[in-house]
């Protein structure tokens, strides 16, 4: 085994880990100008099917990044969840058309996204295993160091050690990164383990519905994924030991739709289920992101689109410190916003996970009747599926800059700061899509009074674009319709909101999202 000195990379970034997560954090690095290295312990690609998943948020997410049409192509949409009870009908909640989920294969979702780094002029390092970080910075402060020193060994036992900037652990959820930081993993594990077997099948499934076959002895749930191929997911029976298909099928007969034979196994695998968070997402330079940073129950099929949104999240504010157009202190909201996201996924998961498992008579009767309830309602429908969508995901305000100095002219259901902009006019105006410039911000004005105003210093802020929006376009998708200004970030969020009497408050946004450029 040889050693290398320690050398300086000719990187700005090193990400730990090349599953989706980490390649969608280094693809949105590349295309914002930023150099990247990742690293991946495995010698070769991820081949079995763990998560499935990709609701709308995270797909809006990479249709930016030029992989949507593609992944449209090769997924299918889930258009509804339907719920049974001891073999009868319970509740059916359907999903409009923008709130529909799609099912892929994570080995294809990986592939499109390798490939889109390929074009980005980036690639996975692979079998290259992180050993150690020295010089990590535990003040809190960003510029307290220069960066992180990584000690990697090579698949020939070859030792290196690399000089980076910033470093990214993107490497599941037994992390070196985070074991090396000293964080926890906070949280629990659920009692039972569940068994999972993705088939083909003789018989008729839907192939655009989720089913959730409940009873006393546990919940059996069937997913349709792509090529005909189908999830069955349960509780495993007293007694463990492996999955078998004789063990899935008497669950499935005894439990599911009749008529159904499991017939070409393609994967099949025993796991048990853990509520975890790191307690913190990031220690100086280096940041947690995915699996690294947060487990949950796979209930909803949230997991790996809340990893995708960490890399949203972090990678825009990595890129504009980098290139100094924002200040390092940027970076200190990653951990807060993300952790607030992930403690409701958790929490929501968790509820329907505990959904699965009632298995007391009066459990099952006071399930039974909450569900039939929210059917007849619509309320999962109307008011939850655009949470499991991605559209109601809003980041917590920090200051009163970031809120108008009056609510008086805004909606009751006004969109407010910290939510993503509405997809419809963010696309409209070319603040989304493949073709939108990723580093850029954007305000979005309503009025012509305020637009003359914000124009006036508006042009000292270089990746700071302003467009004028209708109001009667805007207003009924934002809920207010009072000449104002909505400032967005790069990642679509919404930075902040005011009227034309809050222009003072606007600019001390822009200072603090900006780097003051120095005069020629």
């Amino acid at each position: 085994m040889s050693a290398r000195p320690v050398v300086r990379a000719d990187v700005d970034v090193l990400v730990v880990g090349g599953g989706p997560t980490g390649l969608l954090a280094a693809c949105e690095l590349l295309r914002r100008g930023v150099r990247v290295r990742i690293v991946d312990r495995a010698e070769e690609p991820m081949t079995v099917p763990k998560a499935l998943s990709l609701w709308p948020r995270a797909m809006d997410i990479l249709e930016d990044l030029g992989v949507g049409e593609e992944l449209r192509r090769s997924s299918n949409r889930i258009d509804a969840f339907s719920y049974f009870s001891d073999g009868r009908p319970l509740a059916t909640f359907g999903f409009a058309e923008d709130l529909a989920s799609r099912t892929l294969p994570q080995p294809v979702t990986e592939s499109l996204l390798t490939a889109r780094l390929h074009e980005l002029g980036g690639k996975v390092e692979r079998g290259v295993r992180l050993l150690c970080l020295d010089g990590v910075g535990f003040s809190g402060r960003i510029d307290a160091t220069d960066g992180v020193t990584a000690l990697l060994e090579h698949t020939d036992g070859t030792l290196e050690r690399t000089h980076v900037p910033w470093v990214i652990g993107a490497d599941g959820a037994g992390s070196s990164v985070r074991g090396q930081l000293g964080i926890g993993f906070q949280g629990s594990t659920y009692e039972m383990a569940f068994a999972l077997i993705d088939t083909r099948i003789e018989g008729e499934l839907p192939t655009n519905r989720v089913l959730y076959y409940q009873a006393p002895s546990g919940t059996l749930v069937i997913v349709p994924m792509p090529d005909g191929v189908f999830r069955f997911l349960s509780v495993m029976p007293a007694g463990g030991g492996e999955v078998t298909v004789p063990m899935m099928q008497r669950i499935l007969d005894e439990r599911g739709p009749r008529g159904v034979r499991i017939t070409e196994p393609v994967w099949q695998t025993v796991f048990r289920v853990h509520a975890r968070h790191a307690t913190d997402f990031q220690r100086g330079r280096v940041f947690l992101m995915g699996d690294a940073a947060h487990v949950h129950s796979p209930a909803g099929g949230q997991g790996m689109n809340n990893g995708l949104q960490d890399a949203h999240n972090l990678a825009w504010k990595l890129a504009a410190v980098v290139h100094g157009t924002s200040p390092a202190d940027l970076l200190l909201s990653y951990g807060p916003e993300r952790a607030e996201a992930t403690r409701r996924i958790v929490r929501d998961t968790d509820l329907q996970t505990r959904a699965w498992m009632a298995g007391s008579r009066p459990k099952v009767v006071a399930r039974d009747a909450a569900f039939r309830l929210l059917d007849r309602t619509g309320l999962v429908s109307r008011l939850y599926a655009p949470v499991m969508a991605g559209r109601r995901l809003a980041y917590r305000p920090e200051r009163d800059s970031q809120v108008p100095s009056g609510r008086r002219g805004c909606g009751r259901r006004a969109l407010r700061p910290g939510s993503v902009f509405p997809r419809p006019l963010a696309v409209e105006h070319g603040m989304s899509g493949p073709g939108a410039d990723p580093n850029a911000w954007t305000l979005a004005v309503t009025g012509p009074d305020v637009l003359a105003a914000v124009e006036q210093f508006a042009d000292g802020y270089p990746r700071l674009t302003v467009v004028r929006l209708r109001k009667e376009r805007a207003a009924p998708l934002t809920g207010c319709r009072r000449a104002g200004y909505h400032l967005i970030r790069p990642d679509g969020h919404v930075a902040a909101h005011g009227h034309a009497g809050d222009l003072d408050r606007l600019r001390t946004e822009l200072a603090v999202a900006f780097t003051p450029v120095a005069p020629d």
